[in-house]
């Protein structure tokens, strides 16, 4: 009993100890990780625990406070642990991949962990592929229709070195869509898709923004398809801003919506027919209010928002007061984020 205490305590402190990396996740960042695994020897949280269990022959996993931990793999977490495993599994980990957070859905956090420790594609010994010819790819996925709903398995060709996303319908000879990859995002959307394995493809053309919402039954292809495309948009921002520098361009290969969610619009006849607002920085007259602006009055008691351009107002209706405030923060924040070259 004294040993069981004993080993917990000092499991415990290896956790909080000063320059080891145990004190979060190994895999997805989560602070203060209370699980580990004592084959590869780091400290992981309780949701990469889960996935670690699907990987026997390479994880094993114990709970630091609920397992008995014997001597022998105390002292192998002792010798081992996440900055350890990091300069091991990590080592050539390609700019344009993306790492997933804790936040993240469970086919990334998944496929990351397979990544680094199944199939080990990061060790120092693998030959790292540049991004043009990381991010061409040909392969089939299912698409949702437009006008059907249903999902279709649609042809996909991915080409850095032309800058061009395509897809094909079996009726049409020539590309369905071209999509340039100056302007091609993607993001994981498992619920609005409903499939866990579900992509949203956004692109914008003449002047509109257009979705494509896919995905495919192996949770590898759909990641490998997602890090191609962050692959071909590295290789196009490193191209055309060579004297950017490199942590400003990670955030911009992909980006998640800061919100999304439903308002109502309102606003006078001649109201632009795009569908979209663009935002730009406070110092360029862009601003967001809360509640209506002077004069104008609305039937529906609910409260409101206003986006204030250079042009014109726009006011927007949301459903309750938490909505509003998030709203307004989320607009706020990209107000306040200064413009790039690419935006």
């Amino acid at each position: 009993m004294m040993d069981r205490d004993r080993n917990k305590t000092l499991l415990l402190e290896l956790q909080r100890a000063a320059g080891t990396g145990n004190g979060r996740c190994a895999d997805c960042g989560e602070p203060d990780p209370e699980w580990a695994s004592y084959k590869l020897g780091i400290f992981i949280c309780l949701n990469c625990s889960g996935i670690h269990r699907n990987l026997p022959q390479i994880s094993r996993v114990k709970s630091l406070r609920l397992d008995f931990w014997e001597n022998d793999l105390l002292e192998f977490m002792k010798k081992h642990g996440n900055l350890c495993a990091k300069a091991k599994y990590e080592a050539k980990v390609p700019a344009y991949y993306y790492i997933p957070q804790s936040c993240d859905c469970m086919v990334l956090r998944e496929q990351w962990i397979r990544a680094k420790y199944e199939r080990e594609e990061f060790v120092a010994t693998r030959v790292c592929q540049d991004p043009c010819s990381a991010g061409s790819r040909e392969g089939f996925l299912w698409k949702r229709g437009r006008e059907s709903r249903q999902f279709q398995k649609r042809r996909f060709l991915l080409s850095a070195r032309e800058g061009v996303m395509k897809y094909y319908t079996k009726e049409s000879r020539g590309p369905k869509a071209i999509i340039s990859i100056e302007n091609l995002n993607a993001m994981f959307q498992t619920e609005k898709i409903q499939h866990a394995h579900g992509l949203q493809i956004t692109y914008n053309i003449d002047g509109q923004t257009r979705n494509l919402f896919v995905y495919h039954e192996s949770g590898k292809e759909i990641v490998d398809w997602f890090n191609a495309i962050r692959a071909a948009r590295y290789h196009y921002l490193r191209t055309t801003f060579p004297t950017v520098p490199e942590p400003e361009l990670i955030p911009r290969i992909t980006r998640n919506y800061v919100k999304e969610g439903y308002m109502e619009k309102t606003g006078p006849k001649d109201a632009f027919a795009q569908g979209q607002v663009f935002i730009g920085r406070m110092d360029e007259g862009y601003e967001v209010r809360a509640g209506l602006p002077q004069g104008v009055h609305v039937k529906k008691r609910k409260p409101a928002i206003t986006v204030v351009t250079p042009m014109r107002e726009f006011v927007f209706i949301c459903e309750n007061d938490r909505e509003q405030r998030e709203w307004i923060d989320a607009i706020n924040r990209v107000i306040a984020e200064p413009l790039t070259g690419e935006d």
